[in-house]
């Protein structure tokens, strides 16, 4: 146990000394600041045609919006005709037209939901051309979207909440390129493959011939952890050997998913000019995966109370992980990629324990904003803060303020409508899939643990995640299709409310702080944002949740098993 915390008290210090220096260099960039590589940023700008004007909220977000569609209908048509493309070593065929539609919807939402594998399904080309490039600007856009919403929450009497375009381009020359050269490089040196070998033939130690899928895989792997997007090469993703080969690999790869969406914290009190806010939510943000991984940790450390007595228990859980992780690095991870919106995995979720799975879910049905997205977890935490700081407004009696700026009916009732997203996603469409016979005929499990499987892949891509309980068979008609909508629903449910609240925040007027004002960086704002967000999960899954993993943990403690 010592051991354990010890490993996990490592990753908690290297991520704080990473977090504090690169959101103040992601502020510096965001500013326009740091032009070092302006030789880079420059003529893409000047290719592209694009100015350096200011955009109001509503042009930002259609730039966004049409940069994604794009993006989408071009990758639809890489994946379908593939067949036809160059670097198809295994000479794999053209996805069909609703596994396309599901994978193009999943890349460009930053969701990276596979219905398929890898290694079996994607060519060379969709996997650099395709499924990469999108890795970098679904995360790009994200990122973007969190430096428009701190200008306009920072802003006074003004629409410019800054260039799409600029602050996407300068996110990916400044920041996700230098990293994953730099990640790619060391994956490399680990021993994950780059190569355009598609496979190689092997001799077992049994005498039994294997053959090896390769390919470019360090480069997928840097921004598929660093963007938070987790769509592994593989079909084991993180667990398979190629992806993850170490533990050093593996602790690389879980500070790369939180990096990020840590650091944002911090560039978001940069560019308010108020450290303090920043901080609190980074504080928000601690206590709530602390509590998380400890509880996922705890029920997978107990291990399967239907095994008690017959094995030994010491280890913990272990069915589902690699032997060279253990529970804890297994844990931890979970943990990671369920409250960031990253979704890889170097275990299987879908033998976690019953409680350690409802966590896992439950980070996600929170909004993902533990940590969240590459920028989105940042601005899905601000949405929360509205709320809260409007709950507080009420219980003193006050109009609500926060940076100097009421909160009036138009934020409120935008905020409150994100509320709306995951339950329509998670709750109306798996009931929608148990109502079909489709949607049933792809549960692999029967009783509570199939409700899982399924509210899992429905809470995953209603927040973006991509992880899965790998007992669905997602890959049919039904599900790809309302996976796909889900997605959508995810990712541009929050990201057009919190763009028009900063468009309106970014027009009003800043009062100076009274003695009447509710101080929004303090310990009683953080424990009052916390209870908030938990208030709000419960209420809405709760009732779910006791369906699913809540009885299979009762029925698994009294020995009934499906």
């Amino acid at each position: 146990m010592v051991q354990d915390f010890t490993q996990v008290l490592i990753f908690a210090l290297l991520l704080a000394v990473i977090s504090v220096p690169l959101g103040i260099y992601m502020a510096k960039v965001a500013n326009g600041d740091y032009r070092f590589l302006d030789f880079l940023e420059r003529p893409t700008l000047a290719l592209s045609g694009v100015r350096n004007e200011p955009q109001r909220w509503t042009t930002y977000a259609y730039a966004l919006i049409a940069f994604n569609g794009v993006g989408f209908l071009l990758l639809y048509l890489i994946l379908c005709f593939q067949n036809y493309l160059p670097f198809n070593p295994l000479d794999l065929p053209g996805l069909s037209p609703d596994l396309a539609f599901n994978t193009a919807i999943s890349f460009i939402t930053n969701t990276n939901w596979q219905s398929y594998g890898g290694e079996s399904t994607m060519s060379f080309s969709s996997q650099m051309a395709g499924l990469t490039t999108q890795n970098f600007v679904s995360a790009s856009s994200g990122m973007a979207v969190a430096l428009a919403v701190a200008r306009g929450f920072a802003g006074r009497q003004t629409n410019d909440i800054g260039n799409f375009w600029v602050d996407m381009t300068r996110m990916i020359i400044y920041v996700l390129l230098p990293i994953c050269i730099v990640l790619t490089l060391f994956f490399v040196w680990s021993g994950i493959p780059q190569t355009f070998t598609g496979s190689v033939d092997a001799t077992t130690l049994e005498g039994a011939k294997q053959t090896i899928d390769l390919g470019p895989v360090a480069s997928q792997i840097a921004i598929k952890q660093l963007g938070t997007n987790g769509g592994g090469f593989f079909n084991v993703n993180s667990a398979h050997p190629f992806e993850n080969p170490t533990a050093l690999t593996n602790l690389i790869s879980m500070l790369a998913i939180l990096a990020i969406p840590s650091a944002f914290c911090f560039t978001y009190g940069r560019m308010i000019g108020d450290k303090r806010q920043g901080r609190a939510i980074a504080f928000a943000m601690a206590i709530l995966m602390v509590v998380s991984f400890s509880a996922l940790f705890l029920s997978e450390h107990a291990g399967n109370p239907a095994l008690h007595g017959l094995v030994n228990q010491v280890q913990g859980n272990m069915e589902g992980k690699e032997v060279r992780f253990g529970v804890v690095n297994s844990a931890l991870w979970a943990s990671i990629t369920t409250a960031a919106s990253n979704g890889s995995v170097n275990a299987m979720h879908d033998s976690l324990t019953p409680i350690a799975g409802m966590i896992a879910m439950i980070n996600i049905q929170l909004g993902e904003v533990i940590y969240g997205g590459a920028g989105v977890g940042l601005t899905g935490m601000l949405l929360n803060v509205i709320l809260t700081v409007f709950i507080a407004g009420l219980m003193v009696g006050r109009t609500p303020e926060y940076l100097g700026k009421k909160i009036e009916a138009r934020e409120v009732k935008l905020a409150a409508l994100t509320l709306l997203v995951m339950p329509v996603g998670v709750l109306v469409l798996s009931a929608l899939a148990i109502a079909t016979g489709q949607g049933q005929s792809a549960i692999a499990n029967q009783g509570p643990h199939g409700l899982s499987e399924l509210l899992y892949a429905y809470t995953s891509a209603t927040g973006n995640n991509g992880s899965a309980f790998a007992g669905l068979s997602a890959n049919v008609p039904f599900h790809n299709t309302f996976l796909g909508l889900a997605m959508v629903l995810g990712r541009y449910g929050y990201i057009i409310p919190i763009l028009a609240i900063a468009g309106s925040l970014a027009a009003k007027k800043t009062t100076p702080a009274s003695a009447g004002t509710f101080p929004t960086h303090g310990p009683i704002f953080v424990v009052l944002l916390i209870a908030t967000i938990l208030i709000v999960g419960a209420l809405t899954f709760l009732p779910v949740l006791a369906l699913g993993p809540i009885a299979e943990h009762v029925s698994l403690s009294q020995g009934q098993l499906f």
